[in-house]
């Protein structure tokens, strides 16, 4: 038998007022998966995602974690672990204080040891969280959300203001987190990631979605492009690219390979030179700057 979704969103609406933030949202979060909630600045992702964290109450809809209304905080919140853009830690307290303290109000059983160093921050265990760097700041938000080793953990924004070092770090520690067990929610503006690590997206504009599924399918939304550029005196070329401003020809596929072979072809039976050849699959980041021009779902 399928085991049921860890997180089941239906028809969940919610105003502030007259504002509409939240329209008929529906989707699920499969046990064990990565699921990435992206959205445009005032989608509703951060609405959505207070709701189904139990911050908030939905205007209508059904919202369930582990079967349970999330305001159930006493069977819910144990089995979650939540990463805010801003935690608010007491800025006298020291880092294993924080750890601690925090890993008590989850209900979690762990070490504060082997958490601090998960996120590298064992040698500033005795640091107070006024001294810490922006990014230490931020590994410490990771390592009270991942105390215990939660089923559930929402990473809001996890990687900002991390170092190259430390990010690769924290990603080290989620993928570990999954092949343990844990199901991840994560919200970021950093598409490259999302695109890398994310099993499914829900990409969100104007309080709905507007794609919905894995990387692959959210890209073949788009064409692919071939740009390049012609000498004066050559023949018409195959597959009527268009004219850009710059004088460059640029055409758009969903056949990449095929459409890229027959111009290569078409360049050595007549000798052309293609200058200035590029050509690239749709990456998340394209996707993500369409859904501003493509009409509201009706």
């Amino acid at each position: 038998m399928p085991s049921s979704p860890v997180i089941d969103v239906d028809s969940l609406n919610l105003h502030y007022g007259d504002f509409h933030a939240v329209k008929d949202l529906s989707f699920q979060v499969e046990r064990g998966e990565l699921y990435a909630l992206l959205g445009t600045n005032g989608a509703g992702k951060t609405s959505t995602l207070e709701v189904v964290e139990g911050h908030r109450r939905a205007g209508s809809g059904s919202v369930r974690v582990f079967g349970k209304d999330p305001g159930q905080r006493r069977s819910v919140r144990p089995r979650t672990g939540i990463m805010l853009q801003e935690s608010g830690f007491s800025a006298d307290l020291t880092v294993e204080e924080s750890v601690r303290l925090i890993g008590r109000l989850s209900g979690r059983a762990d070490s504060v040891r082997r958490v601090v160093d998960v996120v590298d921050l064992a040698h500033k265990a005795g640091t107070r969280v006024s001294q810490l760097s922006g990014g230490e700041k931020r590994r410490l938000d990771f390592a009270t959300a991942v105390y215990g080793r939660p089923e559930l953990i929402f990473l809001d924004e996890p990687t900002t203001g991390l170092d190259i070092r430390s990010r690769d770090a924290l990603w080290r520690a989620v993928e570990q987190l999954r092949e343990d067990g844990s199901t991840i929610v994560l919200t970021t503006h950093y598409l490259e990631e999302a695109q890398e690590h994310a099993d499914r997206i829900g990409l969100m504009h104007q309080g709905s979605f507007r794609h919905q599924g894995t990387v692959a399918e959210l890209t073949r939304t788009l064409p692919a492009t071939i740009t390049f550029s012609l000498p004066a005196d050559a023949p018409a070329p195959p597959l009527q690219p268009a004219h850009r401003a710059d004088g460059t020809l640029l055409v758009e596929t969903f056949d990449l390979q095929r459409d890229l072979k027959g111009l290569l072809d078409w360049a050595d039976v007549h000798r052309v030179e293609l200058t200035g050849l590029s050509a690239g699959p749709t990456r998340l980041d394209d996707v993500f700057r369409a859904i501003g021009t493509e009409p509201a779902p009706s």
